[in-house]
């Protein structure tokens, strides 16, 4: 496991955007975010592998967030833009091996962070 430390959270209003941003203690394979909405599941948010900067996105946020990763920091990157009131949740950010977009193949966790998104 590595040590995760998450900063950027906050409020925007929607249609704003904000960035959260993730240093790992260590380089790993694979490295993301994940969010959870009060009365929900976590759910995957985006991804990016460290060899190749392969990234996946959840339908739900295609086209409007952005993750990036600076391999030389071991950092990552979450730009939202056109925020929705629906993004409002606690983000995740966790490293593991991308084998697939669920809980099970991240075994590392940040403190997570809070996004409120108002109308």
């Amino acid at each position: 496991q590595v040590q995760l430390v998450e900063s950027g959270g906050g409020s925007a209003q929607a249609g704003g955007s904000l960035t959260l941003s993730c240093a790992a203690s260590a380089i790993t394979p694979c490295m993301g975010w994940f969010r959870q909405a009060p009365g929900q599941e976590r759910k995957g948010v985006a991804f990016i592998s460290s060899d190749t900067f392969f990234t996946h996105y959840a339908d739900s946020v295609k086209g409007r967030f952005t993750i990036s990763r600076d391999s030389a920091k071991n950092t990552i990157y979450l730009r939202m833009n056109s925020l929705k009131p629906e993004d409002s949740a606690v983000y995740y950010c966790t490293a593991g091996t991308c084998n697939s977009w669920s809980e099970s193949s991240f075994d590392s966790w940040g403190q997570g962070t809070h996004i409120t998104v108002s109308s």
